[in-house]
Formats: C-alpha cells, structure tokens, sequence
C-alpha cells in the first residue's frame, strides 16, 4: 500500500507538485500564488492546452520553479459524487511512475482529504505475488503521496478509518485473485484464522464438525473434491464488549453470509472448458465477507457484526454428487440436486439457515457469485438485489449509491407464487433449478429464501461485478472485493 502523510498547506520547494481544479474554476490560493511568481505559467499552459478541469482530465507541466513536475489534476463539479474519492484514483494512475508526490487539498475537508488517500491507496493495489519476470520499468513506482492540508491532524484521524477499510478491501482482493491450487478451503480458513490478531472471534468448521451439524446441501457440494469443506464463522462484538475475550452475546447483529466455492468445474454437470478458469473467483462472496469483518474490526466499528463464510470446491469425480440425487438440509428439508452446476445456493442454504437460527440477526445479507443469468440481465454496472425486507432494500441501495457498488432490486416472490413454484420437486421438498433458463438469477434467489425464516434478509448476486476486465475508478483490472465498501457504509448506520 502506498504511504500516506498528512502536513500543513506549505508547499513544497521541489520535487512532483499535484494540483487539482475544479470544472471551469479560477485558480486557488497556493496554485494562484504559484502561477504568479512564475509570470502566469500556470494559467498560459491551461489556456493552450484547453484544461476545462473536467474529472479525469490531467496536464503536466515542467520547468516551473523547481519542481520535478506540475501535475494538474480535474476534479470535475465541485458537488460531483465521491469527487474526492476519484480524484485519489486518478492520482495514483498519473503518478505510478513516480516514487512520491506531493498534493494541494485546498478547498477539500479533512475527511474529503481521507477520501482522496483512500481513492489512490484503492487504485494503486496490484497483485504481483507470482510475476518473477516482470521488467522493471514496468512496475508501479509510488511509494509515498503527501496531502497538504489545513487541518492535517483530522485528515490523519480520519483517514485511520478509511485505511483499515482500505486494508479490508485489499485482503479481500487478494484471497479472490489467488488461484484455486494454492487457495481452497482449508487455505481460505487459515488464512481467516489470521485475522484474530485484529480481535475477531475466528470459529473452524471442518468436515466432522460439518456432518454432525447436519450440513447436508453444502456437503453434498463438497463430496466430489479431495479438498475438505469449511465452514468459518467470524463474529466482531463492537457494541457488546470489543474483542473475543471481553465479548457478550450479541443481540440482534448484523449477519453477512458468503458463498466460498474456491473452485467450480460445475461437478458431473460440468461447465465447458472456455473460460472454467474464471471459477477461482467463485468464491467472491466469501471474499467479501472477510474482506467486511477484517475492515470492521480494524477500525473498531461500534457494531455487533457476524460473518460466515462456506467453504467448498465443487469437482467431477466418482464420489461427486449426481444429478437427481436426494439430500437431506440442515433446515431439514429435503432438496432434489437435478444440476450439481447450481451448487453455491446448496452452499448457502444451509449457512443461511444456521446463522438466523444460532445468532437471530436484525439483518442478514448474503453475498455470491450465483447466476451467469443475472449477468445478462444487468451487465456489469449493478449487482442484483432481492430481499424480503424494503427497509433493507432502501438501507443497501442508498450505501451502494454512495460507495459506487450499485444494486438493483429484482423480483422476489412468495412461497407458491410464480418463480417460487417453479422450483416444487415431485420427489423431494423443493429441487435446486427452476424449470429453465428463463428467470434464472430470480429461481435462484427464491430458492436461497426457501431457507430463510422471517428474518430480514437479502441476497446479492455479484457474479457480474465479482472481476474487472479493465480498470475504473478506484478498481485497477482484476478482483473488485465488490460489496465489502457498500456493506462497511451500511454497517455504520447501526453503529453505536
């Protein structure tokens, strides 16, 4: 993670000067006194080069005063959404050839100034970890941007909390970019197990513990792959007593709930070979829970927040699951697997199921990979929505609105209506498919709801949004860790 400092509005002598402007706005303070002592150089450049100060809009300058480089940077509309935020991500894609910089935040808050750092530290993540060949002058230089600001003892404050959901996000990133030989779901566990250093209650389901539960659904996901299940359960008590030594029960927390699948062949049903190796990532759910938990806890969030994650990789082989097999779920229903290819609602009906019953949530959220269906219906520009709950539906989509992780509320019917019916099974209690293609994300959904008692609940189907093909925004190409910056925003509006 680049470093981040915060002083006092002072310039700089030398070295890289970053100035941000505002669409069609005059020059400000420093950037204006800068321009004067250099007989209007500043505004001579802006002037030839048609500089509107638009958002993503950059000019460089050289050979004013002593400085390395002026870097004029647009912001766009003074009341653009998360104006700072971006500015931060354009920094840190201008600068990646630099090692450090500094930044004029004149007419930015101390938290706006937070968010600027949060945008470059988002922007500038790279997973690199197995790159042995790569030339050197192709590799991202910054290593430190200082933010120059009237109050920089409240941007440094402020910006303690955003580091951590910064860090959250980036672990996150890392567990979904992992390949599938190096993370399954033993793996994936101890790397959770890790995260106690930051005062989560780290609980390891393995496959004993599993079976006696009664997880029928997510073992039957699991019994094809030489890779052992998991089930991980991470509990962040910051309303009722901080750390797991001190921590009372919670009462009424928020619960979020992810799909692990570390790989996915599609089982006996088995995918088509192009594009399979997309499948280490169907475990982006999962990822985003852990991602949300570590950052709750790394900025102390006043808020009782559980996560539970279930772990599985879903292979081809004789022990594996067939279709038209009958298997008994911890809820005790009885659920007909006629295509092993729609394994991670299996994976969630049974974790669901387990957490609204040992920890009666206020709100339960799940995240996962689900559906291909929800893809062409949305794209990549939003995730799917359904939820039982319009109080929740209204609390998460005003988050995502925020953070810029968009969600779209789908149809959801009740139990025996349209869609849900579509899923009645003439041998067994309820059959893990509809009847076709058509509506597939929604069958999807209404089948997670099968297993969800009257508590408040919603079901994100990130499958679209789990992975970037280019950069944008705060996201560089690669894992998003979408949902863990929407649900973190969410989860401060119960905070204490």
């Amino acid at each position: 993670m680049v470093e981040i400092l915060f002083a006092k509005s002072a310039l700089p002598k030398d070295g890289v000067l970053v100035l941000p402007l505002a669409e069609d706005a005059p020059l400000r303070e420093d950037a204006a006194a800068l321009n004067e002592r250099h007989d209007g150089a500043l505004a001579k450049a802006i002037e030839a080069a048609s500089f509107k100060g638009k958002a993503g809009q950059s000019l460089n300058l050289y050979h004013i005063g002593g400085y390395k480089r002026v870097l004029l940077l647009g912001t766009g509309k003074a009341d653009a959404p998360r104006r700072a935020e971006l500015l931060g991500a354009a920094l840190a894609t201008s600068l990646s050839q630099e090692s450090e910089a500094s930044l004029v935040t004149t007419g930015f808050s101390a938290d706006e100034a937070a968010q600027i750092a949060l945008g470059a530290s988002l922007r500038a993540y790279r997973f690199d970890k197995y790159r042995t060949t790569e030339k050197e002058e192709a590799k991202p230089k910054l290593k430190k941007l200082k933010l120059l600001c009237a109050a920089p003892k409240e941007a440094e404050a402020a910006w303690s909390s955003a580091k951590a959901l910064a860090n959250g996000v980036d672990f996150a990133r890392d567990l979904v970019s992992e390949p599938a030989n190096i993370l399954y779901p033993a793996e994936f566990a101890e790397r959770l197990e890790g995260l106690k250093k930051l005062g989560l209650k780290i609980e390891v389901y393995g496959q004993k513990e599993l079976e006696k539960l009664g997880f029928g659904t997510m073992l039957a996901v699991s019994q094809g792959s030489v890779r052992e299940p998991r089930m991980v359960v991470m509990q962040w008590l910051g309303a009722s007593g901080g750390d797991e030594k001190k921590a009372k029960k919670p009462k009424e927390p928020l619960v979020f709930v992810g799909k692990g699948v570390t790989f996915d062949t599609g089982g006996i049903s088995l995918k088509p070979a192009a594009g399979m190796e997309d499948m280490k990532w169907d475990m982006a759910g999962a990822g985003a829970v852990s991602g949300l938990m570590a950052a709750l806890a790394g900025r102390k969030a006043k808020v009782d927040a559980i996560g539970l994650v279930g772990l599985v990789e879903n292979m081809p082989s004789g022990s594996a699951t067939r279709p038209g097999d009958v298997v008994k779920s911890y809820a005790g229903k009885t659920v007909e697997i006629l295509n092993t290819d729609a394994e991670g609602r299996l994976v969630l009906a049974d974790v669901l199921y387990y957490a609204q019953e040992r920890f009666a949530p206020k709100f339960m959220v799940n995240l996962a990979t689900l559906t291909g269906a929800i893809i062409v219906g949305l794209g990549h520009e939003y995730a799917g929505l359904f939820s039982n709950s319009d109080e929740l539906v209204e609390k998460l989509v005003a988050s995502g609105e925020i953070v810029g992780e968009k969600l779209w509320r789908m149809p959801l019917a009740k139990e025996g209506e349209a869609y849900d019916k579509e899923l009645d099974s003439a041998i067994a209690d309820v059959k893990n498919i509809g009847g076709g293609r058509a509506g597939g994300s929604i069958t999807a959904a209404q089948f997670l709801q099968r297993f969800v008692n009257n508590t408040p609940w919603a079901h994100l189907d990130i499958a679209g949004m789990a992975w970037a093909t280019k950069d944008a925004g705060v996201n560089p190409k690669g894992a998003t860790a979408f949902g863990v910056r929407l649900l973190d925003h969410f989860a401060r509006g119960f905070e204490a």
